[in-house]
C-alpha cells in the first residue's frame, strides 16, 4: 500500500556535542518519506522556495518518492537552527523561519485521495484537518503532534484526533495532552479521544506501542555514537508505518515489528547529520540491525511457573 505524508521539507542549522552544519535538508516530512521508503511507496505533500535546488531533490528521487504534491513557490524554504546538549533528549530551539511554509495550503494531486495509508506529520492541526477532508476513507490515517499544538490549538487537534487510527507521542506531549501523569491512564484518555493505537516515544528509552490487542514496548538500539538527534522521531515513524502500509491486512504481530522497524530506522538517522546515513542505508544493514534487535529482547522459552525452581518450597 502506498503512503500519503504531509508536513514539512526545510532546512535546518543544528550544533550537538559532536560538530554541527547549516542548511542541512530537513523537515517531518523528509525524514518521514525517506525512511518509509524502504518499505512501500511513499507520497509527499510539502511546500519548498526557490532556495531548493535539484541538488535538494536528489535524496528523494534516489528512494523513488513521488514529489508530485511538493508545491514550489516564491520565497525562501521553511529553516530551523537548534542546539543540543549532552543529553540526546535536551534540544534548544535557536530560531525558526516559516518563510513559505506559514501560508501553506496542503493540496492533494487528483489520483491521491484515495492512498490507504495517511501520514498527518507535525503541523498545524487546522492543516491536518484540511488534509483529512481532501482524502477519501483511507484504511490508516496516522499523526503526530507536539506541545506547541496541544497548548495552542486544542480544539482543532481534539477534532482531528476523532479520525486518527494511529497517534505518534512522546511522554511529555502525552501528559500535556490528557493532564495525566500514569501513561497507561493517559493512553486510556487518548483513545477516548479517537485514537486506538497510540505510539509513546521515549527517547533513548525506547518506545511503547498501545494497541486494544495489548501493549508492547521495545528499547532504543545501543548506537556506537549520537551524532544527530534531529529528525529521529519522524525516521521512526516512517519505518513504522512504512511497514505497516506494507502488510496488506496487518495485525497485532504487525504492529510489534513496526515498534522494531521503526527503532532501526531511527537508530540509523542518529549516526550522521541530515540524511548522509539513510542515503547510504541498504536492505542488508535493516535485515542485520533488525536481527540485533532480536537477539537485544529475546528471552529464553523458560516456562515462568519453573522460574524459582528448586528454591520454590
Amino acid at each position: 500500500m502506498s503512503i500519503l505524508v504531509v508536513g514539512s521539507v526545510a532546512f535546518d542549522n543544528v550544533k550537538t556535542p559532536t560538530g554541527g552544519g547549516t542548511d542541512l535538508l530537513g523537515g517531518s516530512a523528509t525524514h518521514f518519506a525517506i525512511a518509509a521508503s524502504f518499505f512501500s511507496q511513499v507520497r509527499l505533500v510539502a511546500v519548498v522556495g526557490e532556495d531548493f535546488e535539484d541538488r535538494h531533490v536528489a535524496p528523494f528521487r534516489e528512494r523513488r518518492v513521488d514529489l508530485a504534491g511538493l508545491q514550489r513557490v516564491a520565497g525562501r524554504t521553511f529553516r530551523w537552527a537548534g542546539e543540543y546538549g549532552d543529553d540526546p533528549n535536551d534540544r534548544r530551539t535557536l530560531d525558526t523561519q516559516l518563510n513559505v511554509f506559514a501560508d501553506f495550503q496542503p493540496r492533494i494531486p487528483e489520483g491521491w485521495a484515495r492512498s490507504p495509508v495517511v501520514f498527518l506529520a507535525n503541523i498545524d492541526p487546522e492543516l491536518q484537518w484540511h488534509v483529512i477532508e481532501q482524502v477519501d476513507a483511507p484504511a490508516i490515517v496516522a499523526a503526530d503532534t507536539m506541545n506547541f499544538w496541544i497548548d495552542s490549538k486544542r480544539a482543532g487537534l481534539l477534532r482531528t484526533l476523532s479520525r486518527v487510527r494511529i497517534l505518534f507521542v512522546n511522554d511529555s506531549e502525552l501528559r500535556d495532552l490528557t493532564g495525566r501523569r500514569n501513561i497507561v491512564q493517559a493512553v486510556d484518555a487518548v483513545r477516548a479521544m479517537g485514537p486506538q493505537v497510540v505510539v509513546v516515544k521515549r527517547g533513548e528509552h525506547g518506545v511503547i506501542v498501545f494497541q486494544p490487542q495489548g501493549t508492547f514496548a521495545v528499547p532504543a538500539y545501543p548506537v556506537r555514537e549520537v551524532v544527530d538527534p534531529t529528525g529521529a522521531g519522524d525516521s521512526f515513524a516512517g519505518g513504522f508505518l512504512g511497514y505497516v502500509a506494507s502488510r496488506l491486512h496487518a495485525g497485532p504481530p504487525d504492529y510489534r515489528r513496526a515498534a522494531v522497524v521503526g527503532s532501526v530506522m531511527a537508530s540509523f538517522q542518529v549516526e550522521a547529520f541530515s540524511l548522509d546515513r539513510v542515503r547510504t542505508l541498504t536492505p542488508g544493514e535493516i535485515a542485520e540491525r533488525y536481527r540485533g534487535f532480536r537477539d537485544l529482547t529475546c528471552f529464553d522459552d523458560l516456562d515462568p511457573d519453573a522460574l524459582l525452581g528448586a528454591a520454590a518450597p
